[in-house]
């Protein structure tokens, strides 16, 4: 899992880090190979973004979660973002399969 975190108008301790670190492996369980997270978290006024870009499968996915707390804001993050790599795995999935009318028919004797 690569990622790389940036931050707006926000501090980012060690604590923050090990916190996204920790809930970012919940998504890369999803998948075998490695992915790209960039997560930006941003301050304004007194509302706290986090916002996250996915790239996998050749494809990119963007997530965004705003609330008062940070580490609300990073838990709705996850969550929202665990719920569309479900979304889109199980559409890839589902298209992989092959066609009915490719499938080998068996019979067995009588």
């Amino acid at each position: 899992m690569n990622l790389s975190i940036s931050a707006h108008h926000v501090n980012v301790t060690e604590a923050i880090e090990s916190y996204l670190r920790n809930k970012m492996n919940r998504i890369a369980r999803h998948f075998e190979h490695s992915i790209d997270i960039s997560i930006i978290l941003s301050v304004s006024k007194h509302e706290h973004k986090a916002e996250a870009k996915l790239h996998f499968y050749g494809r990119d996915l963007f997530c965004e979660s705003v609330e008062l707390n940070l580490y609300k804001a990073i838990d709705d993050l996850v969550i929202k973002a665990d719920r569309k790599i479900l979304k889109l795995k199980n559409q890839v999935k589902r298209y992989s399969t092959e066609s009915i009318r490719r499938l080998q028919v068996t019979t067995e004797p009588a």
